[in-house]
Order: C-alpha cells, then sequence, then structure tokens
C-alpha cells in the first residue's frame, strides 16, 4: 500500500511518480479535525484568499445541474486548483434540496475529492457539508473582521435566516474573537427562529438574544447584519433601514435588492464569479450596465488596496470559491493523516501499472 500525499511536501513530480493510496474521510472525523479551530481556519481561508488575488489558483465557474420536475433543486461541481506550498487539486460536489426539511434531515449534503497535483489520481474523498459550511463561515468571520477595522466594531450581531450556515457563521465569530451585547434573529419559520435562540443560548454566549418579528426590525437594530437564507431573488429593498451604517455579510447572494447594493460600498470574493448566476450584484450589473459600484474583493481589501467608508453600509458578497474548500479539505486532510487514523481503502485503483 502506497503511503499518502502529503500535502505539505507540495505534492510529487509526475517523474517516478506512483499511484497514490485512496483515503475516505467521514463527517465525525472532518469534524473532530476543525472542532474549536476557528481562529486557524480564519487564517487558512485568508491565506487562500491572498493566494486567489495573487493568481495562484484556478477556479472556473461553478456548474449547475437542474431539475425541470424539481426547480427548487440544484446541485454544484466546483472545481479548482490551489497552489502555494501546499498544492492541490479537486473537485466539491454538493446539493441543495430544500424539501429534505420537510422530512427532518439537512438540505445540503456534498463531498470534496482531493487529487494528487503531480499525478492527476484522487487520493481522498471527504464529506463536505461540514467542509463547505466551514469555509463559508470562516470566509463571513475573515470579512466581518478586515470590513469593521476602520469603524466602530460592531456589538449587536443579527441573523437573517437561522440554519446550519448562520450556526456556523455564529460559532465563528464568537471563536475567533468576537463578543455581542445583543444578538437578532429572524426567519419566516417560527420555529426555526425559536431552535437558532436555542442554540445560542446553549451554547454559553453572553449576548442577550432577541427573535424579531420583521426583517426591518433586525435590520435596524443591527450592526452587524448576516444573511444566511434559501431566497432566489432579492426580497429587501429599502437602503433606509440600513441609514445605520452596518457591516452586511450577504452570504446568500441573492437577499438584497439591487438600490440596496448601490447605496453601500460593495465588497466580493471574486468579481467575475459574484457577478453572475443572478446574483444581486449580478442584477445589479444589468440594472446599471456597469461593474462600477463593485469597489474591490475581500483580498483588496486584506492587502490594503481598499478601504471601506465608514459613513456607508458595507456589503461583503461571497460566491464561494472552490479553492477554500481545497484549502480546508487539505487542512482536513493533514490532520487525520498525521493522526494515524486515515482510513485507506486497499487495491481502490486496479491497475497500478502502465502495461497492467
Amino acid at each position: 500500500m502506497n503511503a499518502a500525499p502529503t500535502l505539505s511536501a507540495g505534492g510529487p513530480t509526475a517523474e517516478g511518480a506512483t499511484v497514490p493510496s485512496f483515503a475516505v474521510i467521514p463527517g465525525s472525523q472532518v469534524r473532530h479535525a476543525l472542532e474549536g479551530r476557528e481562529k486557524e481556519i480564519v487564517e487558512v481561508v485568508e491565506a487562500a484568499y491572498k493566494l486567489h488575488g495573487d493568481a495562484r489558483t484556478v477556479n472556473p465557474p461553478s456548474s449547475f445541474l437542474r431539475f425541470p420536475d424539481r426547480p427548487t433543486s440544484r446541485m454544484i461541481a466546483l472545481p479548482a486548483s490551489l497552489g502555494g506550498e501546499s498544492p492541490v487539486d479537486g473537485l466539491k460536489w454538493i446539493s441543495s434540496f430544500p424539501a429534505n426539511v420537510r422530512s427532518g434531515i439537512p438540505r445540503a449534503s456534498a463531498v470534496l475529492i482531493l487529487n494528487d497535483p503531480g499525478t492527476g489520481y484522487p487520493f481522498a474523498c471527504l464529506e463536505s457539508s461540514i467542509i463547505s459550511a466551514t469555509r463559508t463561515a470562516a470566509s463571513a468571520a475573515a470579512a466581518a473582521d478586515r470590513l469593521s477595522r476602520d469603524r466602530p466594531r460592531p456589538t449587536r450581531v443579527g441573523f437573517f435566516g437561522t440554519g446550519l450556515i448562520a450556526r456556523y457563521i455564529h460559532t465563528f465569530l464568537e471563536g475567533s474573537g468576537w463578543s455581542f451585547d445583543d444578538i437578532g434573529v429572524y426567519d419566516l419559520s417560527a420555529d426555526s427562529a425559536a431552535g437558532f435562540r436555542l442554540y445560542v443560548e446553549q451554547s454559553g454566549s453572553a449576548a442577550a438574544v432577541t427573535v424579531h418579528h420583521s426583517p426591518e426590525e433586525l435590520i435596524r437594530t443591527s450592526d452587524l447584519v448576516v444573511f444566511a437564507t434559501i431566497a432566489d431573488q432579492p426580497h429587501v429593498d429599502d437602503p433606509a433601514w440600513f441609514d445605520h451604517n452596518p457591516v452586511v455579510l450577504h452570504v446568500s447572494l441573492r437577499d438584497l435588492a439591487p438600490r440596496v447594493l448601490l447605496a453601500s460600498t460593495n465588497i466580493v470574493d471574486d468579481i467575475d464569479h459574484c457577478l453572475r448566476a443572478a446574483t444581486s450584484p449580478h442584477l445589479t450589473e444589468q440594472l446599471t450596465g456597469d461593474r462600477d459600484f463593485v469597489q474591490g474583493t475581500l483580498d483588496d481589501v486584506m492587502e490594503g488596496r481598499v478601504t471601506p467608508p465608514g459613513d456607508r453600509p458595507v456589503v461583503f458578497s461571497p460566491f464561494g470559491l472552490g479553492v477554500l474548500d481545497l484549502a480546508v479539505g487539505g487542512y482536513v486532510y493533514e490532520r487525520v493523516a498525521r493522526s494515524g487514523e486515515l482510513r485507506v481503502i486497499d487495491d481502490f485503483f486496479h491497475e497500478r501499472r502502465r502495461y497492467g
């Protein structure tokens, strides 16, 4: 049995290469590798953003599989290649089936395949709903920090949408050093809002938790607003709700009407990726005919090329980059491999020599 690839070694070259072993990393191991390491993961995600900004990644457009008989459902393929000291290629394959919720199972499911950059062979398959939620939450936490450095640090956070992603974002905010006086909650489902409130209270947070009964009330009473819904078209269209200039983490991408974005400073993860697929920024581009309303990327902010002003709302709209999944997946793989608990599938590849 061949040894597992070591990402930190930079990957094997094609000359003298051998077929790598293949491992399966289930959700229990993924969670164990990530739990309680929020600050580290934020650093991993920020490093991936820097590599992307330095053009040391390949991140083609996501491919969407949609179904005429199931219009609310979709599957998405996110291929990517991450350079740097720990290069890795791969693919996230994630599904979103909202009807699952009625049956009491999660809406989304995902796997992540990691490929050896030297041979192209896949060497690991990881349960990836946790990785996907983690990289999304770490990205949001990084943005919240970077976008609030030139304004008073928010002490009141409001969660618009209270599913798994909202829960992960709350965990990453508090795990990376944030503390809040007030946590606001709004969801179309009263049960979901109550469940999120219970989660926050059981998490040990000292903040007062308020369930709001209108979107306007939530937004106006929050310095940091987190949109984590499954909305497929804008439903918040009054710029006046944001007159207090909050930091807005527009994670679900389709909540805000163009006129809200036009009254704000707009930061994205990748301009070409974000302005497509009928996202709010895409709709704004179609309305205005240009991209001038986008001030830059989070990497631009991190590197000091863009400084969001404090006298306007600032909206972060991340499309979600496959390179972030690779960065977090690679981190998980290395931790599991170092623990000696990697579950290798013997003889997964039938022929290991060119001529049999």
